[in-house]
C-alpha cells in the first residue's frame, strides 16, 4: 500500500542515497518522534499560557490536582513528582504561594512539618490548563483512528519501558 511521504522520509531517502551502507529505520521513527514532541511542546505551552501558568507551575499545581481531595502533598511528594532540587522546589512554592495558587499548612500528624495544598484559584486554573491540553493534545492526533492511537500508545509504552527502569 503505498503512502503519503513526509520530510523525514525525503531525509532518510537522501541518506540511504549517500549511505546505502547504513540502516536509517531508527531515524524513520525517532525523528517522527522528535518532530512530534516539538508540536506537543508547542501546544503545551500555548494551553498553559492561557491559562496564565508557566510549565513549572503546571507540573507542581497538576501534582496536587492529580493527588484528589484534599489536593495536598508534601514538599519532599511533591519533589519526588517533580524531579528537581530541594531548594528550587522551596523557591516553587514561595513563588505559587505568592500568587495564591497553593497555601503551606502544618501537618496534623507532624507539627514541624509542612503540607502544600492546592487552593481554590490554582484548582481552577490547573482544571482550566489540562481542559485545554487535552483538546490541543487530541488535534495532535486527529489523523488517527483510536484503535490506531491505542496500537501506538502500546508500542510507546513498550519502547519508553526500557528506559523508565
Amino acid at each position: 500500500m503505498a503512502h503519503e511521504s513526509d520530510e523525514v522520509d525525503r531525509i532518510v531517502g537522501a541518506w540511504r542515497t549517500q549511505r546505502p551502507d547504513l540502516d536509517f529505520s531508527p531515524l524513520g521513527v525517532l525523528s517522527r518522534v522528535d518532530r512530534l514532541s516539538r508540536h506537543l511542546d508547542r501546544a503545551r505551552r500555548d494551553a498553559f499560557r492561557r491559562s496564565e501558568l508557566e510549565s513549572w507551575e503546571w507540573d507542581v499545581l497538576s501534582a496536587l490536582r492529580r493527588s484528589g481531595e484534599p489536593f495536598q502533598l508534601s514538599p519532599k511528594q511533591l519533589l519526588q513528582q517533580t524531579l528537581v532540587s530541594s531548594g528550587t522546589m522551596t523557591n516553587r512554592i514561595d513563588r505559587l504561594v505568592g500568587r495564591r495558587l497553593v497555601r503551606r499548612e502544618a501537618d496534623p500528624a507532624d507539627g514541624r512539618s509542612v503540607l502544600v495544598t492546592l487552593t481554590d484559584e490554582g484548582r481552577t486554573r490547573v482544571d482550566a490548563a489540562i481542559t485545554r491540553l487535552v483538546d490541543a493534545e487530541a488535534q495532535l492526533l486527529d489523523a488517527l483512528p483510536r484503535p490506531d492511537r491505542e496500537k501506538l500508545a502500546g508500542l510507546l509504552r513498550k519502547l519508553s519501558l526500557g528506559f523508565d527502569g
